[in-house]
């Protein structure tokens, strides 16, 4: 009894394999969700830079919009290169420059560096 594969066969099963690997995102880790949460935290990093820089009465609030949605990326380990997003934007927020120069690496990083200025 003859098992041969076919040519077919073959073209068909690495065509299916291919598909596979495509579609399990393989080109980047971070799922939809994933990257909610990224541009939901780079956007208020970049809100809360907008009010320090304007020294509006709004500086607080956004600080805190901040911190929260930098508990939801902590929580989620959504860290990249071994950042810890949560404890850059307290420091940022409380006034390190250098955190704050880390929290806007980690949104150029994430594809939202236009959510953000660059630290001053």
């Amino acid at each position: 009894m003859r098992h041969g594969y076919g040519v077919g066969t073959v073209v068909r099963a690495a065509a299916v394999v291919a598909a596979a690997v495509l579609i399990s995102g393989c080109s980047s880790g971070d799922s939809a969700q994933d990257k909610a949460w990224q541009a939901e935290y780079c956007d208020k990093l970049g809100s809360w830079q907008h009010e320090v820089r304007a020294r509006t009465a709004n500086v607080e609030s956004a600080g805190n919009a901040a911190l929260y949605a930098a508990k939801k990326l902590d929580k989620a380990g959504l860290e990249h290169g071994g950042t810890r997003i949560l404890d850059d934007t307290v420091n940022a927020i409380g006034g390190d420059t250098g955190a704050e120069e880390r929290a806007v690496s980690y949104c150029d990083s994430a594809g939202y560096e236009t959510s953000v200025d660059s630290a001053s």
